[in-house]
């Protein structure tokens, strides 16, 4: 199976959707078309196994930035945050953009899920300094599709900024502005007066 999907990834960032069918998948894997039917349904299942494939390994890219890892400061964990997502499928921007197409072509995602699931878990649990306060449906929602949705697009529209630092930068001041007008509201309503 680890052979089919570094195949997909491979065919689709040589030639994208295009070039993307299950027989060239099987032959670059080097296995026969029934292998690869045994393991998937079809070529769309190829993709959303890819997708879900980079969105866990993203995750614990996520989980390590988040607990400090790189860097303990708040800022620091978000920017390792934010690295970690706009990072998945590596240097594969043709891949990633092919995949991302695939996935938005099905219907509503429920990729989105898990990141902001993630999101509210981890944040409650990173330790003296809070990153997230816990946060309302509607505040993940808000927080995790303005993060993911920025992303997505950049992907999809093939901006060549999408690896900057200054890419980089206006995501964690996007994340970190919502997330402390979000803090500061709740200790305003709880505050005495």
């Amino acid at each position: 199976m680890a052979a089919i999907l570094e195949a997909a990834a491979q065919i689709l960032e040589a030639g994208g959707l295009a070039a993307f069918t299950t027989n060239a998948v099987a032959e670059r894997a080097g296995v026969s078309i029934g292998t690869l039917y045994q393991y998937f349904a079809d070529k769309n299942a190829v993709l959303h196994t890819l997708a879900e494939r980079e969105l866990q390994a993203a995750l614990a890219r996520v989980a390590r930035a988040l607990k400090g890892e790189i860097d303990s400061s708040v800022e620091g964990r978000v920017r390792a945050m934010v690295r970690a997502i706009v990072g998945a499928f590596g240097g594969r921007l043709r891949a990633r953009r092919a995949v991302v197409q695939a996935v938005l072509s099905q219907g509503p995602s429920d990729l989105l899920a898990p990141i902001a699931a993630f999101i509210n878990r981890a944040g409650a649990h990173v330790g003296e300094q809070r990153i997230f306060t816990n946060l309302d449906q509607e505040q993940i929602f808000v927080v995790s599709r303005a993060l993911m949705g920025t992303i997505r697009a950049a992907v999809l529209e093939e901006q060549p900024f999408f690896k900057s630092r200054a890419f980089e930068d206006e995501l964690v001041r996007l994340l970190l502005s919502y997330l402390g007008a979000v803090t500061e509201a709740k200790r305003a309503s709880t505050a005495p007066g």
